[in-house]
């Protein structure tokens, strides 16, 4: 079977692994290894496919990006048990060929990713900016949580635009869709305050904005003083 689709990849790299022992090398596999099989679990086997590289795992997944990010950050979580793991995320071209597919799967979207996993210091991600893009695409407002952390430059000497994950973001955006919803409230309530006082009179409009909206009222008063 041979064929190309366009999807999320998920490289996860030991860190300084080629510079270890063997007998180190190969209790690390095992937890990698393991780990992969844990955060893996609860995606459709027909959805993902898991590769074996010198240096750690590339997961490929059909799906959406989300679930790749997802992903991600839980394997991320082995670093506290001891497995100094980095994840490098892309979304783009793969070209499968051989009877089982992916024996042969090759592509830009896993050597960028693998590329990228190698910037990341453990137990980071960063992701490719066609990644953000997807997420983006996606699930609208995902797409926040990856904040600009720099440009790269690869071995091939192809820059990188990467973005690293931040909890943060995700509020600071809440918390300005929240502030913009205020404001927008706020200036029709005055357009409306500011009809009915040229037409019934000061007096009449704040009893009735009392009556109807208390809490706009109060922090009225407590802007006033």
């Amino acid at each position: 079977m041979a064929g190309s689709l366009v999807a999320s990849v998920v490289f996860l790299k030991i860190a300084e692994f080629v510079r270890r022992p063997a007998s180190e090398q190969a209790r690390m596999r095992a937890q990698l290894e393991a780990v992969v099989a844990v955060v893996t679990a609860e995606i459709a086997p027909a959805s993902r496919i898991v590769l074996e590289a010198a240096d750690g795992a590339a997961i490929v997944l059909i799906g959406e990006p989300g679930a790749a990010l997802r992903l991600a950050q839980r394997a991320l979580t082995a670093s506290a048990a001891g497995l100094p793991l980095t994840a490098g995320l892309n979304h783009g071209a793969l070209q499968l060929s051989g009877r089982k597919g992916a024996e042969g799967m090759t592509g830009d979207g896993i050597a960028v990713a693998a590329n990228i996993a190698e910037f990341a210091a453990s137990p980071r991600l960063l992701a490719s900016r066609a990644f953000r893009d997807a997420l983006a695409h996606a699930a609208p407002g995902c797409e926040a949580a990856l904040a600009p952390a720099g440009t790269f430059t690869d071995a091939g000497l192809r820059t990188h635009d990467v973005f690293g994950f931040e909890d943060n973001a995700l509020v600071r955006r809440r918390r300005r869709y929240a502030t913009a919803s205020a404001l927008v409230f706020i200036a029709f309530i005055g357009s409306g305050v500011a009809w009915r006082v040229a037409h019934e009179g000061s007096a009449s409009v704040v009893r009735a904005l009392n009556a109807k909206y208390p809490y706009v009222m109060e922090l009225v008063q407590r802007v006033r003083y």
